[in-house]
């Protein structure tokens, strides 16, 4: 038995890329969804704060084996890390200054809440990692870096200018500890 969805008015349900800007039912196929290189990484954008009325939005990070991602706290955003191939170490430091750090592997589970500071370095090569985030931050990555049509990761990485990177964090309530290196080593 199958099924067919149909909207009202009897056409087919399909989904106008790349995602909607809306609540509404819609399928994403492999690869779809908002791009955007931002470093050595390609973030796509899965569901948005506009799908789900400013309550979540869903992502896919991949990256290549690397650096640690500037150590930084979210105001008000809660974020989680599935690793879905690959290996990521991620540490996190609580607002009493507990630290905590964990290799993560596929299957792996982590939840940062909000103005904890964190960071988190690829540890494979073909490394992808599912976020989820409230308060819409998933729309960071996309100020912050270049939007893009490629399904690779960047090459050459994208940089942002100080700036474009400041006025981000600024939009997005993310402090940036520069000063702060623990996965050094």
């Amino acid at each position: 038995m199958t099924a067919e969805f149909a909207q009202s008015g009897g056409g087919a349900l399909h989904l106008p890329l790349p995602l909607p800007g809306k609540p509404t039912p819609f399928f994403l196929a492999d690869g779809e969804g908002e791009r955007t290189h931002l470093f050595d990484s390609l973030i796509t954008v899965l569901l948005s704060k506009d799908e789900t009325a400013g309550q979540f939005g869903i992502f896919t990070l991949a990256a290549p084996k690397g650096d640690a991602i500037p150590t930084h706290s979210h105001a008000d955003v809660h974020e989680t890390f599935y690793i879905l191939s690959g290996r990521a170490r991620v540490w996190i430091q609580d607002p009493d200054g507990e630290q905590y750090e964990k290799l993560m592997k596929p299957g792996d589970f982590g939840y940062v809440p909000a103005g904890c500071l964190h960071t988190f370095r690829v540890e494979a090569d073909d490394t992808k990692i599912m976020g989820v985030s409230s308060a819409g931050f998933e729309r960071f990555f996309g100020t912050a870096g270049t939007r893009t049509d490629s399904l690779e990761l960047p090459h050459p990485p994208y940089i942002p200018s100080h700036e474009q990177l400041g006025r981000a964090a600024g939009e997005y309530r993310q402090e940036f500890r520069f000063d702060l290196r623990p996965l050094d080593g």
